[in-house]
């Protein structure tokens, strides 16, 4: 019977690292623009006392409620869309070398169980939505759209890898949504920078398996150009991530420490194709978990901290 640490790794959780800064950055600035309502004063100076009290109170209460729910909906869609993609690759995955080691293919959880697992997470994820407000609720079901539709994507287009980031863009709109209710422009921008980021690195992922992909004649950037295009591709999407958040620094008017995380993570982006190269794949998977998780850590952890102090 398979474990908890058997899922996890279907979905390969630490690969959350990805998204949840960006969806951090999103609730944060949730907050922010929550924050920055003028509160109106009734010119009494008692009652004015007890309203900011009451207002200090159900804010934090609201603040811890919306933060356990937005966590609960980046895991579930997370592993909602992971588990779905084991279960629909499962015949590829087995026939792959470098995948045939995955849960499904080696009899640890069964395809059942896998669609089951992937049920329960969409049923919690739309719940928990329903908790936190309309609009997210109204939506949900588009975002499970996206996400789940990824994993078709790869049998019919090259532009799979624009639909995994747009899929993982969602986490920095969504997060704003659930704590103001409304679309904004920095959120969406920095969504935008999730899009081009997650798509150039997808992009190197899939160095590892151009040829078994166009054997079974699957599609992607790589099987459509060549790994020589194909990266230069992804040089010019990460080209436009860089651009995509350095316009909220500018749009937004944050200070020093948001432009140091700038600094380190285009510094991330240079270095992950300075030791990726068509000819030479050995440290591929330090340029796609090591550098893209320092990337998006350090970077979430630097604006977040901009914004509280600010």
């Amino acid at each position: 019977m398979p474990t908890i640490k058997n899922y996890l790794s279907l979905v390969k959780f630490s690969h959350t690292i990805f998204a949840m800064p960006f969806a951090m950055i999103g609730f944060f600035l949730g907050v922010q623009y929550i924050n920055s309502i003028p509160f109106i004063s009734s010119n009494n100076v008692v009652w004015d006392d007890l309203r900011v009290i009451g207002h200090a109170y159900l804010n934090s209460m609201n603040f811890m409620f919306s933060f356990a729910l937005v966590i609960i909906c980046m895991i579930t869609a997370r592993s909602a869309a992971m588990a779905f993609n084991r279960y629909l690759d499962r015949t590829f995955d087995a026939k792959n070398p470098r995948t045939a080691i995955r849960e499904i293919p080696r009899g640890i959880i069964s395809p059942n169980s896998a669609l089951r697992f992937v049920i329960l997470n969409c049923i919690l994820f739309i719940t928990a939505t329903f908790f936190i407000n309309k609009i997210c609720f109204y939506l949900s079901p588009v975002a499970l759209f996206v996400i789940l539709f990824y994993s078709y994507t790869k049998r019919f287009t090259p532009l799979c890898h624009l639909v995994l980031g747009l899929g993982l863009s969602l986490a920095p709109i969504g997060a704003y949504l659930a704590v103001t209710g409304r679309f904004d422009i920095l959120p969406i921008l920095f969504s935008f920078a999730v899009i081009f980021w997650v798509s150039g690195f997808d992009i190197i992922y899939a160095l590892q398996d151009i040829e078994f992909d166009k054997s079974q004649n699957l599609y992607s950037i790589l099987t459509a150009l060549g790994k020589t295009k194909a990266l230069h591709v992804s040089e010019l999407l990460h080209v436009l991530s860089a651009a995509c958040v350095i316009a909220p620094g500018i749009y937004g008017g944050f200070h020093w420490l948001y432009w140091f995380g700038i600094a380190v993570f285009v510094g991330m982006l240079i270095y992950q194709h300075s030791i990726v190269k068509s000819n030479d794949l050995s440290r591929v998977n330090i340029a796609f978990m090591t550098a893209n998780g320092i990337a998006s850590v350090v970077f979430g952890a630097l604006v977040i901290a901009d914004l509280l102090i600010s």
